[in-house]
């Protein structure tokens, strides 16, 4: 008699003294017919450990796996997962991809409403770069040009304080907002921005609409203008402080992209609210504006690579890309038809600005959705990552 767990026993390496002999997949003979049967058939299971062999270790010919000839003994065709893996194996759940968590989405989807948030973005930014433009103009003795700048700065933050409003859905939580101040938080630093920009822009526009106090408007302009490039830009680092791929991995160009978005559609609304020959300084700043949204948006996607596939497609690449001809037949409008080259054309400069304020709400519509694409689908989450390890290791190498 062999001594317990020798070459004898029926399950090697084991004390087998009283068990009977073991099947070739591992399990006691005498169970076959009963549990471990109905677990083969049911799972499709080779023994103990067989399965992952199975799978990362290449079958030898004629070894486990295959027959003398090298083929499987499954039989062509047949491959490990689905209904027609090894032994008629099926999966509880579909293998994970390199890319994806199980083929569901590694972030929650932004909640924010459009079109109350891509609206509000919008509108703070024409807002603020209105303030900047009737600084400009009143600095200059424009008094048509800064009057129409100052009111659209108030109309479009009020505007832009309701949309905020509706999406949070109760007015008190904007003013809880107000309750400390946050310099990390862009939100708390956004609120009470708009709280004083708001004051400012309205107390402006109210001295330039009845005539009343010159100095407490001058005063009120100057302060809307300092606090218009913050207001205009302070969203991109809204933005950008989430993890949406999309948003994050833009913040570098993000900031000027909605600051020259946002100096086109206040340039172009100046062109469309004053006569032709006082819209000079709003055409200038449409031009400086549009080009510098294009810049920042070639940039982006240059260095973005594969991550930027969600400017480029579906329906905010549709977007983005109505945006970009609307910019750029606007910022030709009013080269050819406004004062830069010495033409007169009410018509045209009307029509290029209001291609400019149209592509400027396309952009942030744009961009609004490129981030939600961007959070459903997992391989813009894994790859950066991936990315950035990879450099990691790479300088840490010797």
């Amino acid at each position: 008699m062999n001594r317990a767990g020798g070459p004898g026993d029926g399950w090697p390496g084991a004390a087998n003294r009283n068990g009977p002999p073991a099947s070739g997949n591992g399990v006691p003979a005498g169970v076959e017919p009963g549990l471990a049967a109905r677990v083969r058939e049911r799972f499709g299971v080779h023994g103990r450990g067989q399965h992952e062999r199975d799978q990362h270790e290449p079958a030898q010919p004629g070894g486990p796996g295959q027959d003398q000839a090298g083929g499987s003994r499954g039989g062509p065709g047949r491959r490990h997962g689905g209904r027609g893996g090894r032994g008629g194996e099926q999966l509880v759940v579909p293998r994970a991809r390199p890319d994806s968590y199980y083929g569901k989405p590694i972030l929650k989807e932004p909640v924010w409403r459009s079109p109350e948030v891509p609206g509000y973005l919008f509108l703070g930014g024409l807002a603020g770069a209105s303030s900047v433009l009737a600084g400009f103009a009143q600095a200059a003795g424009n008094h048509k040009q800064a009057k129409a700048s100052k009111i659209a700065a108030a109309g479009a933050i009020g505007l832009s304080g309701v949309a905020l409003v509706a999406d949070l859905g109760r007015p008190e939580r904007f003013l809880n907002m107000l309750r400390v101040f946050k310099p990390s938080s862009p939100m708390s630093v956004g609120s009470w921005l708009i709280s004083a920009f708001g004051g400012a822009s309205a107390a402006a526009a109210a001295c330039a609409v009845t005539g009343r106090l010159p100095k407490a408007g001058a005063a009120a302009t100057a302060g809307a203008a300092l606090v218009g490039p913050t207001i205009c830009t302070y969203t991109a680092a809204l933005l950008c402080d989430t993890a949406v791929p999309a948003w994050h991995e833009a913040h570098r160009e993000m900031p000027y992209l909605f600051a020259g978005s946002a100096a086109s559609a206040a340039g172009g609304l100046g062109m469309m609210a004053v006569p032709a020959e006082d819209a000079g300084q709003a055409i200038r700043f449409a031009v400086l504006g549009a080009a510098t949204e294009l810049t920042a948006k070639s940039l982006l996607l240059k260095r973005l690579g594969e991550t930027a596939e969600p400017y480029q497609a579906g329906r905010s690449g549709k977007l983005m890309e109505a945006a970009e001809v609307l910019t750029a037949a606007g910022l030709a409008g009013a080269v050819l038809g406004g004062a830069v080259l010495g033409g007169r054309s009410r018509a045209a400069i009307a029509l290029s600005g209001a291609a400019l304020v149209a592509s400027s709400a396309l952009t942030r519509f744009g961009i609004f959705e490129a981030g939600r694409a961007s959070a459903r689908d997992p391989k813009y989450v894994v790859r950066p990552q991936r990315e950035r390890l990879a450099a990691k290791a790479r300088e840490l190498a010797p």
